[in-house]
């Protein structure tokens, strides 16, 4: 017969023996009220009561602005309460749908708003694009075993950690016309570029800059993913001599495929909401060139002289629509992957 000897004791110190006297009185304090809810609504309600202050949070905060944005949307004026609104239905949507053609933002009657439409939608598929190849070219590199490879991961991941206006502000810094990038520039002999001034330029720095922001949480998402992946495969496609670009397209690829749908689900998503990096770095200059629909709505209703509630409310619900759309797809493709 094999005896177990009880496990030791963890050692308590003052800090240990200070937590538990607190705990202790905490418990004291609410077990008579909650044991009174107990005898009154039942074991089976108790669940409720718990989830009680978290779903007043949420429908204060959430569900409650929803309600007041979709009635904003039906009225009309410049009055800031909705008691002072006049009702006008849907047209605020029939004003922003009414277009000769929804692929030239020039015969929309508010152009403007198709125009943040038709950014948001270049930027969306060239930032996925690059989002989605750098991230796995990183997380492909950093998974090998190479020589400081927590330090890489830690500086990969490290933009992350910054807030967007910080990243715009540090890289408008840099790209600006006397800024570091252009002192480089001229210091090889070369003529100073108005990378804000040029609307190609504009977009493109505004997909690298946020491209360079986010890529270490993908990176980290791909990694998790690689990680995952059983090394007897490749020891034995090792084995049988598999060329490594087989290896990635036949085994790696194929076996990443669910994080690389949670990657572009996810970079879709924040893609089309985009709105601080791009507002602060170029003001979504020159022109219109960079003015994505989240600045759209919050020029409309905030920065113009004639500040129009309604037609921002309106934008930002047909905004809402489309988001709503995109998590749904976010999640059957997460229930797909689990089942």
């Amino acid at each position: 017969m094999t005896l177990i000897a009880p496990p030791r004791a963890r050692p308590r110190g003052p800090s240990a023996s200070l937590l538990d006297r607190f705990g202790h009185a905490v418990v004291r304090v609410f077990e008579p009220p909650f044991r009174a809810l107990q005898r009154i609504l039942g074991v089976r309600r108790m669940p409720y009561v718990f989830l009680l202050p978290n779903a007043v949070f949420f429908g204060l905060f959430v569900f409650l602005p929803i309600g007041i944005n979709l009635v904003y949307s039906v009225t009309g004026g410049t009055a800031l309460f909705p008691s002072q609104r006049p009702y006008v239905g849907p047209e605020q949507y029939a004003y922003l749908l009414d277009c000769g053609s929804y692929l030239d933002p020039s015969t929309c009657r508010e152009d403007h708003f198709w125009r943040g439409v038709a950014n948001t939608l270049k930027f969306t598929v060239f930032q996925m694009v690059a989002m989605v190849l750098f991230s796995l070219l990183a997380a492909l590199a950093l998974n090998r075993p190479i020589r400081g490879r927590g330090f890489f991961r830690a500086v990969f991941f490290f933009p992350v950690l910054l807030s967007p206006v910080v990243v715009a502000l540090i890289w408008k810094w840099i790209l600006q016309r006397d800024g570091l990038l252009n002192a480089a520039v001229t210091s090889l002999g070369g003529q100073k570029i108005l990378f804000f001034v040029d609307p190609s330029w504009a977009m493109f720095w505004s997909v690298f800059v946020s491209v360079w922001a986010h890529m270490g949480f993908y990176t980290l998402i791909l990694l998790a993913g690689l990680q995952a992946i059983p090394r007897d495969i490749y020891e034995a496609a090792e084995m049988d001599g598999t060329r490594p670009w087989r290896v990635l397209t036949r085994i790696t690829l194929p076996l990443l495929w669910p994080n690389l749908l949670v990657v572009l689900v996810l970079v879709l998503i924040r893609s089309v909401q985009v709105f601080d990096e791009v507002f602060v770095l170029t003001g979504g200059g020159p022109g219109t060139a960079t003015q994505m629909i989240v600045q759209y709505i919050y020029t409309t209703a905030f920065a113009n002289q004639v500040q129009n509630f309604g037609l921002a409310a309106a934008a930002s619900v047909l905004l809402g629509a489309v988001l709503f759309v995109l998590t749904l797809l976010q999640l059957f493709l997460t229930r797909r992957r689990a089942a």
